[in-house]
């Protein structure tokens, strides 16, 4: 439906996530388009997207997001620097610019931008407008639509994203690395808590004891979430099993809660591919891991991503993290992430190692000659991802480090860029 300056679009069908998108979108949405600005809402009416239409708009691929905890977050497709510009580094051809600190290579103060910060008060003009419009003029559907608009009103938006951290106990400080295959959208079920290592470079620990979840809390997360999220189910084919250590959860306790979430969120019932299911681990708790629980996962209806923290296999660098594992530890925990992924069709292992401020030059000849020497099967799985350090020089002066060990490695090394949800 269109009125002066105003374009109503109820519904509108996306196609699932596709990389080289233009600009990102997937999922079923609807849209209100002014002269200006197009402005993307969840199927419960909240706002998702903004994307300027103008010529003050820094690109036209480059968007505005509104995360489920409630963060606006930029979509930029930064510039040519890098050998391949930014999905050489991440893997995606856009970067979410966050609004709190990051470890990801490209810095953008987009709260500082005029022509950013005036699409967020376009969004303020929008909904007073709304409040304004003579419903009667609109169909049915789009007076649905308006209504829903309006509930979702910033107050509520904020209170919403308080509500999503009561049901599951516990807030998500970071999601796994291979969510970028899913835009970082996903539902959070908790499954345990606290940390195994408690190493005192890591600046989203918990100061928890890990302990697993008992079934009942489980459960009762699952109906709150379904609660939750209401119509807008439809839009998430993914699933994050939380929080810093799921791993070592053990198999019953995994794999029952990734197979009720899945019956009941309907997770797969509108995509065409499988969902897919992500979840941390530790050296340990893969170590741990026996044949039974890879099996039963790989049997389940989800394409499982699980990250491991590796951190170095050198052992000074080890020591200076903190963490309390040894070099040979680490390489073993490593051999098993390449056979669990050539063994299982429907599983995929991937590491994370650490640059920047600190580290001796014996720490990155450690890790080029694992990553140069590692068996890898030629189905490519096993991403390895790169955190930088806290306090580490510009991430671009990482750069040039970054792309000598991508040169070095038979695995996709990529930016780790730390997000919550």
């Amino acid at each position: 439906m269109t009125m002066p300056n105003l374009s109503i679009l109820v519904e509108k069908q996306n196609p699932p996530i596709q990389k080289a998108g233009f600009p990102l979108r997937y999922g079923r949405y609807s849209e209100i388009r002014t002269s200006d600005y197009e402005f993307l809402f969840d199927l419960n009416g909240a706002i998702k997207f903004i994307r300027g239409l103008n010529a003050n708009w820094r690109h036209p691929a480059e968007q505005l997001k509104r995360t489920d905890g409630n963060d606006w977050v930029y979509y930029s497709v930064g510039d040519t620097s890098g050998d391949k510009g930014i999905i050489s580094w991440l893997g995606e051809y856009y970067l979410p610019c966050l609004p709190y600190p990051s470890n990801s290579i490209w810095e953008i103060d987009y709260l500082s931008d005029p022509g950013i910060m005036s699409a967020l008060g376009a969004w303020s003009q929008l909904y007073g407008n709304l409040h304004g419009l003579n419903k009667e003029r609109l169909s049915p559907q789009a007076r649905a639509l308006v209504t829903r608009i309006l509930e979702n009103h910033d107050g509520l938006l904020h209170e919403r994203s308080q509500r999503l951290n009561r049901i599951t106990g516990a807030s998500v400080s970071v999601l796994p690395p291979d969510t970028r295959h899913v835009d970082y959208e996903l539902i959070p079920l908790m499954i345990a808590d606290g940390c195994r290592y408690h190493c005192k470079f890591c600046c989203v620990q918990s100061s928890h004891r890990l302990q697993a979840r008992g079934k009942v809390n489980i459960r009762e997360q699952i109906q709150g979430l379904k609660a939750f999220y209401g119509r807008n189910l439809e839009n998430y084919g993914a699933l994050f099993l939380g929080n810093h250590d799921a791993l070592a959860a053990g198999r019953e306790v995994i794999c029952d809660s990734a197979a009720e979430a899945h019956k009941a969120f309907g997770l797969g019932s509108v995509r065409q591919t499988p969902p897919l299911l992500f979840l941390f681990g530790s050296v340990h708790s893969l170590l741990e891991s026996g044949h039974d629980l890879f099996e039963t996962l790989n049997q389940l209806p989800y394409y499982t991503y699980l990250n491991i923290g590796f951190e170095s296999n050198h052992d000074a660098t080890l020591a200076y993290l903190g963490k309390p594992l040894d070099q040979a530890l680490v390489g073993e925990a490593f051999k098993k992430m390449l056979d669990v992924n050539a063994g299982y069709k429907n599983i995929e292992v991937t590491g994370n190692f650490v640059i920047g401020k600190g580290l001796v030059d014996e720490h990155y000849r450690f890790l080029e000659a694992l990553l140069r020497n590692a068996p890898v099967a030629a189905q490519n799985k096993g991403t390895i991802y790169l955190s930088a350090l806290k306090d580490s020089p510009s991430k671009r002066e990482l750069l040039p480090l970054i792309h000598a060990i991508q040169e070095q490695s038979r695995m996709p090394v990529y930016v780790y860029l730390i997000q919550r949800l």
